[in-house]
């Protein structure tokens, strides 16, 4: 299959990006429950919790067909499930509480566990779900292929819990992986080649905190790995930026001067 390149939608404001993205959570949904059947979402932290709560209002709550959604996460902070930090806790509060969800398809990472047995517990359950056929397996590895995967670009270049050159951004056969951010909090997170395994990846940036970041990614001055949302790039899949006019401002100001 040919690569498919990357996609840049901007938007004029924070508020315009998130209907945007519902827009395009709704499409991407509609045209794989046509398709397959069912819909895979894989949710991360930042702002992205807060920004599905625009599909639990009008018109996107009666028009998506939710008995046939699948939520995951991208990532999971090792805390207590009803934690502030904890991501699962983010999105039930802004999203999953709101909408007609079946709690059978609300695949969440184990809380109250160590991190390592939380990631193979997490990696197990996936596994389950390919099996099942909820999830698809990916035409060119032994990868899930997640129908739409959603990340937030962090302020150091990180998506999920992908720090800058930590050894996991190596990883090959590993689905799930824990991770350790300045040696003390542990988080896990899905590792890079089942990211680049879907047929959908979308990063929002939002915010002028995030201009340095996302210039740097864009134009590729930093050594790989040194800015892991450089790193995504989906195998048979697609990969959309949403990205307000703050978080784009330096890198459309150096085109102009190209």
């Amino acid at each position: 299959m040919e690569k498919i390149e990357p996609e840049l939608r901007l938007f004029d404001s924070s508020e315009e990006l998130s209907s945007g993205l519902a827009d395009y959570v709704l499409q991407v949904a509609e045209s794989a429950v046509k398709d397959i059947g069912s819909f895979s979402l894989v949710l991360s932290g930042g702002d992205i919790p807060k920004r599905l709560g625009k599909l639990t209002k009008a018109p996107f709550l009666r028009l998506v067909d939710w008995p046939k959604w699948h939520v995951f996460w991208a990532e999971e902070n090792v805390v207590a499930k009803l934690h502030p930090d904890s991501l699962y806790w983010q999105a039930k509060e802004c999203f999953i509480s709101k909408v007609p969800l079946l709690p059978a398809h609300i695949i969440s990472v184990s809380h109250g566990v160590e991190g390592e047995s939380a990631a193979s517990s997490y990696e197990f359950s996936i596994r389950q779900q390919v099996k099942k056929r909820t999830v698809q397996a990916s035409p060119s590895s032994d990868c899930p292929r997640f129908d739409l995967v959603l990340l937030s670009l962090g302020p150091n270049g990180h998506v999920a819990s992908l720090y800058p050159n930590d050894p996991v951004l190596q990883e090959e056969s590993q689905w799930v992986a824990c991770v350790s951010k300045d040696g003390t909090i542990e988080s896990v997170t899905l590792t890079l080649p089942v990211i680049n395994a879907a047929a959908n990846v979308a990063i929002v940036a939002a915010g002028m905190d995030l201009a340095r970041p996302f210039m740097d990614v864009m134009v590729s001055r930093k050594p790989i790995g040194s800015h892991p949302a450089q790193m995504v790039s989906p195998q048979d899949g697609k990969l959309v930026w949403f990205v307000d006019a703050s978080a784009a401002s330096l890198f459309l100001r150096g085109n102009e001067h190209r």
